[in-house]
């Protein structure tokens, strides 16, 4: 079975509900295709790099799969469809990584220095 990463970019003006939904409607359309999503991780509203369709900043998730490339074709269509997801990447990978990802331990490590868990 192959793994995949998949990271897509949502647009700034939604709540952090209506990322989960389209997080949970990803992970359906993979298990549709007989796939299975591992781990899903949301890593907040960043700022970009540049302007994308008006948006200044996204909502970043994470997604790991497992599956066949058809799970992959299909999750990236319903990606061009959606008008929520600016942008997606998806890269295929040898194996997962175990516990958060560097992104989440970045986070965690930027709160730390801050002064604590607020």
């Amino acid at each position: 079975m192959a793994r995949y990463e998949h990271v897509f970019l949502a647009r700034q003006d939604l709540s952090q509900a209506q990322v989960d939904a389209l997080a949970a409607a990803a992970t359906e359309i993979v298990e549709a295709n007989e796939g299975k999503v591992t781990k899903t991780e949301t890593w907040g509203l960043k700022s970009l790099a540049y302007k994308i369709d008006r948006n200044r900043k996204a909502h970043f998730v994470l997604l790991n799969i497992e599956g066949p490339g058809s799970v992959v074709a299909e999750l990236e269509r319903q990606n061009r469809i959606n008008e929520d997801v600016i942008r997606w990447l998806t890269i295929a990978v040898e194996e997962h990584e175990e516990g958060p990802s560097v992104q989440m331990r970045k986070n965690e490590r930027d709160r730390k220095r801050r002064g604590g868990d607020n």
